[in-house]
Order: C-alpha cells, then sequence, then structure tokens
C-alpha cells in the first residue's frame, strides 16, 4: 500500500496532474489511468532486501524474550600453602592447619547478556563472562532468575554453552553471517552496565577484523553501541537472526566509541553445537608454523601478490609433514577456498575434525600443487600427559591422568606420584573447590594418591554430600583444599 502511495504521487507530480482547477473526478481518473505504469517503473527498480525498516520495534519485540542477562559470583580463595623444607605427610601438616587457616573468602561479581538457542534451555554467552564463576544466575526478560550449569567453553573463541531448566523457553534463529556485507544494519540486545534488554542499533562496518584476541580472529565489526555488560549478547541482522556474539569494543574510557566486535555466528556454531555434545572443543591441527607473504619474500620466490600463508616450518611428524607439505611452501587455498591472508589458514583448519581430510593447494618453486592432507587432533596446550589416556571424574567436574617423571619436571613438581589434573569444568565442584589445571592430587583425608585409579576408589568410598580435604602440589607448592562431593555422586 505504501509502495503504491508513493508511485501514484511520483507520477502525479511528474506529469502535472495536480493543476488548480482540476476538478477531483479528473484527478481520480488519472491515477487510474497512470497505474499499470507504476508496477512498470518500480520492476525495473527493485527494492533491497535488508533496507532499514521504519522501525526495530517489532524486532525488538520479537527477540528480546530470548535474550538472557548474566550475573556471576566468584569465591576469591587462598589455601594453606606449607613452607618449603617439609616434606608430603609431615605431622607439621596438622600445626599449620591449625595456627594458619585458609585466609577468608571474598566474593566478586560481574555481568554479561547471553541468548537462548534452544527451547529446553541451552544459553550462549562469552567465556570470559562465565569463566572461574562459582555461580551462575540466568534473569530471563520476564524477571525469573535461573541457576545455571557451564556444559562446556571454549576460551580461545571466547563462547561458553550454558544450561537451565525451565520448561519451554524462547529461543533465537541462527542466521548466516557470511551473508551480512558492509554496511547493512544489525541490532544489538544486552545487558550494558547492567541496564537489562538494552536495544541499540548500528551498520555492518567491516569483516574479518583481527584485533589480537586469539588464533581465530575474524570479527564483525559494528557501531551499533555496545558497552561493558553487552558481552555475550546477540547481534540481529534485519530480518530478526543471530549473525554474531558481541565480545569486545575498542575504548580509551570504558565506554562505547562506536567500534565494537562480534564473532560471526557460522564461525560459533560448529563449536556451539560441538560444545553441545561433548563439553569440550577438539580442534583440528595441520602441523605448519606460518607467516605473512611479505614483498621480499614475493619477490625471492616468484610470486604475483603477497597473499597466502608462507610456511616458515613444519613440525616433525605432524599431518603436514607425512603429507609432503615443506618448508618454503606458500598456502593458497583450503579446500577451494583462497587464504588471502595468513591469519585465514587457522580459521580455515579449526573448521575441520581430527581425521578429516583436507585438500591444500601449495605454491611451490612457481608451480601449484594439491596435497590431500589427514588433519590431526590440536594437543591442550596445558595438558601435559604426551600420550597418556585421560580419565574423567565427570561428577566432579575433572579430567585427570597419572603423574609421570616428565609430566612432574615440567609442572615442576616435588612428589614422586599421584593424579595430574588436566581439564576443570568450569562451576563443577572441583572448581568451586578451587582445584586448578596442572595441580597434583596425592592425598584424600591423609590417604595417598599415587595413580588416577587410587583417586577414583578413594573418592567413591564417601558418601553425597560429605568434605574431603585434598592435598595438592602446584607447580611445587602444596596446597590444602576442603572438596565437597555433590548430593548425588556419579560413577564413572
Amino acid at each position: 500500500m505504501l509502495i503504491l502511495m508513493f508511485s501514484f504521487d511520483i507520477h502525479v507530480q511528474g506529469l502535472n496532474i495536480r493543476r488548480l482547477g482540476h476538478s477531483s473526478k479528473e484527478f481520480h481518473l488519472s491515477l487510474r489511468l497512470l497505474a499499470p505504469f507504476t508496477f512498470l517503473l518500480f520492476s525495473m527498480f527493485p527494492m533491497q532486501a535488508d533496507a532499514i525498516p521504519e522501525s526495530f520495534a517489532d524486532l525488538a519485540a520479537e527477540q528480546k524474550p530470548a535474550v538472557v542477562n548474566i550475573s556471576t559470583t566468584k569465591i576469591n580463595r587462598s589455601g594453606m600453602m606449607q613452607p618449603p623444607g617439609f616434606p608430603p605427610g609431615s605431622p607439621f601438616e596438622d600445626f599449620f592447619r591449625d595456627f594458619f587457616p585458609p585466609q577468608q573468602s571474598r566474593e566478586s561479581h560481574a555481568l554479561g547478556s547471553g541468548f537462548i538457542i534452544s527451547s529446553d534451555g541451552y544459553v550462549v554467552t562469552n567465556n570470559h563472562v562465565v569463566e572461574g564463576a562459582d555461580e551462575i544466575i540466568v534473569k530471563t526478560s520476564s524477571g525469573e532468575e535461573l541457576k545455571a550449569e557451564i556444559i562446556g567453553t571454549d576460551p580461545k573463541l571466547d563462547l561458553a554453552l550454558l544450561k537451565i531448566s525451565n520448561g519451554k523457553l524462547p529461543k533465537v534463529r541462527l542466521g548466516d553471517s557470511d551473508k551480512l556485507r558492509v554496511g547493512d544494519w544489525v541490532v544489538a540486545i544486552g545487558n550494558p552496565f547492567g541496564l537489562e534488554q538494552t536495544v541499540t542499533a548500528g551498520i555492518v562496518s567491516a569483516k574479518g577484523r583481527v584485533i589480537g584476541a586469539g588464533p581465530y580472529d575474524s570479527f564483525i565489526q559494528t557501531d551499533a553501541a555496545i558497552n561493558p555488560g553487552n558481552s555475550g549478547g546477540p547481534l540481529f541482522n534485519v530480518r530478526g537472526e543471530v549473525v554474531g556474539i558481541n565480545t569486545a569494543i575498542y575504548s580509551r574510557s570504558g565506554g562505547n566509541n562506536g567500534i565494537g566486535f562480534t564473532i560471526p555466528i557460522n564461525l560459533a556454531r560448529p563449536i556451539i553445537e560441538e560444545l553441545k555434545e561433548t563439553g569440550h572443543v577438539r580442534r583440528a591441527k595441520l602441523g605448519v608454523h606460518i607467516d605473512a607473504v611479505s614483498k621480499d619474500t614475493m619477490q625471492a620466490l616468484g610470486l604475483k601478490n603477497t597473499q597466502g600463508a608462507l610456511v616458515r616450518q613444519v613440525e616433525a611428524g605432524s599431518a603436514a609433514e607425512k603429507a609432503g607439505i615443506q618448508a618454503g611452501d606458500v598456502i593458497i587455498r583450503i579446500d577451494g577456498e583462497p587464504i588471502k591472508r595468513v591469519h585465514d589458514l587457522p580459521i580455515r583448519i579449526a573448521r575441520h575434525k581430527a581425521g578429516d581430510r583436507v585438500r591444500v593447494e601449495i605454491l611451490r618453486n612457481g608451480k601449484r600443487q594439491m596435497i590431500p592432507v589427514t588433519v590431526e587432533e590440536m594437543a591442550d596446550e596445558v595438558a601435559m600427559a604426551g600420550k597418556q589416556k585421560q580419565k574423567q571424574a565427570p561428577a566432579l567436574g575433572l579430567a585427570l591422568s597419572d603423574l609421570t617423571g616428565d609430566i612432574a619436571k615440567k609442572l615442576h613438581a616435588r612428589i614422586k606420584a599421584g593424579a595430574v589434573v588436566q581439564r576443570v569444568r568450569p562451576g563443577s565442584v572441583a572448581a568451586r573447590a578451587g582445584i586448578e589445571k596442572g595441580d597434583v592430587i596425592y592425598r584424600i583425608n591423609r590417604r595417598p594418591v599415587n595413580s588416577v585409579a587410587d583417586f577414583n576408589k578413594l573418592w567413591r568410598a564417601f558418601k553425597p554430600g560429605e568434605v574431603l580435604q585434598v592435598m595438592l602440589d602446584r607447580h611445587g607448592n602444596q596446597v590444602f583444599i576442603m572438596l565437597r562431593l555433590p548430593q548425588k555422586n556419579g560413577r564413572n
């Protein structure tokens, strides 16, 4: 209707139909005669699909119920550290426990945003919003506050998946961030500075931004107002689909300067699905050290441009070495997609899982070659168990391995046997107790722990809800903590 009215107005003015002295009957007759030409004219000039709407009110009203506010509580603990010189099991442990108890706990609080992706209560936010939290509360648009459980996190991409339970919940629709264009309108909804359900609008300012946040930087830049507290909240396109996860801002004052950064939903989607299925991320690894192609490199190698990733080093025994990739090669395509800059390569490989066959196109001595590579799993940087198989204690939120001489050396541990903490699930009973990745558990309630088998045997012997006295070696320091078992012990 608006298009027709607008069309008639153009034709009427263009043909000077609105002359003084025309009768009302003659004027309406002129409009009827011109109507067929109106449709012909507008068929020649189609409207853009993502043109700015008259208002974002309908989008905000429809999407706000699926956007949540997230508040976290972190208890800062300080365990009792035994002075150097006393061996494990020393009778002086009781003395220090009685006269030098752990310092009093202090609470810190933080705010963030998130959005519900499924009606059964899965919530997406940033990892930095919930990292190290002892309690996470999700507040819905209706004001209801629900405790959330961390299903899994990915610090490298700064993602976290939470779970709340409250029957059937409203959810967002995920869009296609690859279809975004610079200049498209976008809308952010979140919790800036604790101001709940705040709606802001702007445009896509740039794509593929690298800001030094990690190896998988490829941010959408937007001038939609994003402030502290917006972290983890959704960025919508004009169709009401989530195209990004608001993560960072560029600011010298701490407030919005019109430069915000958002994780593209296409980059986040496979990570979210993997966290939902397994609780952690297993990334693929090619096994090369790469660098940008400089002008000097381009001239020396006889290249036509500086696109691609120069292979500086090939790791011994890696998937790349097995496939025949060599130092000095320039990787120009992965699975047919061009590598325009060095930062594109890790992002392309990260889309794959260990065992996938990847087509790597290289330039070597000025000639193109296609090399198929079966990518391998990227090792956890902090997990130092070598090829040892990790054993899970899901009820406690731990992944463990047996302590070996090599691992003890790398961890600077002073003990000879124990269970090495490889992973701690955020929000778990182990995390709340203060156990950290790299700790070595060597005693429970004065009983020695020489292996993961010992650890599992000991803690399972206690009743749900009981408190365990746990001794840890933390990089050579001895730490005493109290770990309360969950009310319902899981068995693994």
